[in-house]
């Protein structure tokens, strides 16, 4: 059996000056707590793909019991009936290859289907395609470059497009980032170009944003954010876009089609207990432990939900970098003082952070962390937070999960620690990296509770916390449809990779049932959880 440590019994503190502030403290996840529901998994569809996207995003209609599943692989819409969710088939599928070179993104909202597709060059605009639920074809209309996620706002009269404008990979074209609003109050056979209303960013080019990250080559502030996903206020009046390479969020006014604030998210002091990580994936071992790095938290997937009246986001600390032909930004902490410099002042002991069992593996970024602009690194930053956060509507940060995910697993799974996503017997493999790598997140209400749904796109599996006391959630399940035992590339290994996440209420449920629908990109597989409340609602006589 391999060497454990867990963080929790390890009281050593790293020996680097370097800091960083920190955000409120959390209770410790309270592992004894006794929930209140359970997920229990009931059935799969498999695409029979293996890493090549064939199931990622997934929308609902309640109408038809049918699943929209975005399959990057076939450049398709796959609808799944899912009247029987032990058994769930291939009804229909879209094929998209008319409308574009690749689907991103699917919603689906009172009888319309909406799916982001990708232009053959990618820099070059996109496409939103309206489909009805049958699967025929409705109307098309031109978006920004890289459609990444759409949505429909709460009341159905609008669609939110994130257009993410990625640069080609000589980062010689590098088109902007923009939201793109379609105005659907006339209905969709009226819809025309007319009703798209871009909304870019252009009107921050030439501010200083610090320390919001604009750092692509020769970009404009409107180039360099590349919009992530979207969560949309119940009143349809307020939109939230996570700018994950960017570490921020943008705030976007609905009704007046403007972005109103760029919200930095700041950094995440991994050199204290409550946020230690695993850093090695050299050291045969689990080895939670602070360390003097900070973590950006650069969310994929956000949601939002309301608490008295007030509303709260959730995002999924995924991080990312850039990494191209014409620009990378990453680095190894073992290949400083060749590729990099560091402070000497704030990293004395250097040379003994660099041993790949230390530091030396964990991949960080160049363009970040300079904070007296004298051309070295004052702070070493790493990508991701490991972990799910909850911000108040102005994005300040009123909780964060700090070292759970690694630590939930250490103790339930340990093994199988950090393992990647498309191969078995990978103890360790993606500790130097973004560890669990959280990316998909939903929430729901299950009676008076608020439940947050993440998914760990590496290891696998979902954690699941009630989050409806914003300020002090409480872990609830993990769970972990992955057989280790099985080969990942013969199908297998279970589900791998989890990418989308999808609440189904028990009012629209084929069967009664609050469900949770899983997407798995690496496994081409969509998962069905029945949710099943472990303890009664109290009735009064």
């Amino acid at each position: 059996m391999r060497k454990t440590i867990v963080a929790s019994l390890l009281l050593v503190l790293g020996t680097s000056q370097a800091f960083a502030g920190t955000h409120p403290s959390r209770p410790e996840v309270d592992y004894l707590s006794t929930p209140k529901i359970k997920l229990i998994a009931t059935g799969t569809y498999e695409s029979g793909i293996f890493d090549e996207g064939a199931a990622e995003i997934a929308a609902y209609d309640p109408f038809h019991k049918t699943v929209f599943v975005t399959n990057a692989n076939a450049n398709t819409v796959d609808i799944l009936d899912i009247r029987n969710i032990r058994r769930p088939r291939l009804k229909a599928t879209i094929k998209l290859e008319p409308y574009g070179a690749g689907v991103n993104s699917v919603a689906v909202k009172n009888g319309l289907v909406a799916v982001a597709v990708e232009a053959e060059n990618k820099q070059q605009p996109g496409s939103v395609v309206f489909f009805n639920t049958k699967g025929q074809f409705l109307k098309s209309v031109l978006v920004g470059a890289l459609p990444d996620m759409v949505t429909f706002t709460p009341d159905g009269a609008k669609l939110l497009v994130a257009n993410e404008g990625e640069p080609n990979d000589d980062y010689t074209v590098d088109p902007e980032g923009t939201i793109s609003i379609i105005d659907l109050s006339r209905g969709i056979r009226y819809l025309s170009q007319a009703d798209v209303t871009p909304v870019p960013f252009t009107a921050f080019n030439g501010m200083d944003l610090r320390p919001i990250r604009i750092y692509g080559p020769n970009a404009t502030v409107a180039q360099d954010l590349e919009p992530e996903y979207i969560a949309i206020s119940a009143d349809s009046s307020t939109a939230w876009v996570s700018l994950q390479e960017n570490n921020a969020l943008a705030v976007v006014d609905i009704p007046s089609k403007t972005v109103t604030e760029l919200l930095p998210l700041g950094t995440k002091n991994h050199n204290v207990i409550q946020n230690a990580i695993d850093a090695s994936n050299k050291d045969d071992a689990i080895n939670i432990r602070p360390w003097p790095v900070v973590g950006m938290y650069q969310p994929d997937a956000i949601a939002s939900y309301e608490v008295e009246g007030e509303t709260y986001l959730v995002t999924a600390n995924e991080g990312d970098s850039r990494d191209y032909d014409g620009f990378s930004e990453e680095a190894r902490i073992k290949d400083a003082g060749d590729d990099f410099d560091v402070d000497p002042t704030a990293y004395p002991d250097i040379n003994i952070l660099k041993a790949e069992e230390k530091l030396g593996r964990l991949k960080i970024t160049t363009a970040t962390g300079d904070m007296d602009g004298d051309g070295d690194i004052d702070l070493l930053h790493a990508y991701g937070g490991r972990s799910f956060s909850i911000l108040n509507a102005k994005g300040e940060m009123i909780y964060d999960s700090g070292s759970d995910f690694e630590r939930i697993q250490a103790l339930v799974n340990p093994d199988n620690f950090n393992s990647t996503n498309d191969e078995n017997d990978s103890f360790d493999n993606r500790s130097d990296d973004k560890g669990p790598e959280p990316e998909g997140i939903t929430v729901g209400k299950i009676g008076k509770q608020t439940y947050a749904f993440i998914g760990l796109e590496r290891v696998g599996g979902i954690m699941v916390y009630d989050i409806s006391n914003p300020v002090a959630p409480q872990f609830v399940q993990y769970l972990n449809n992955r057989d280790f035992s099985g080969n990942a590339e013969a199908g297998t290994a279970g589900d791998l990779a989890p990418e989308g996440l999808l609440f189904i209420p028990a009012k629209q449920s084929p069967v009664r049932k609050p469900l949770l629908v899983v997407t798995n990109e690496v496994s081409g597989t969509t998962t069905i959880y029945k949710i099943v409340r472990l303890t009664k609602p109290h009735h009064r006589n």
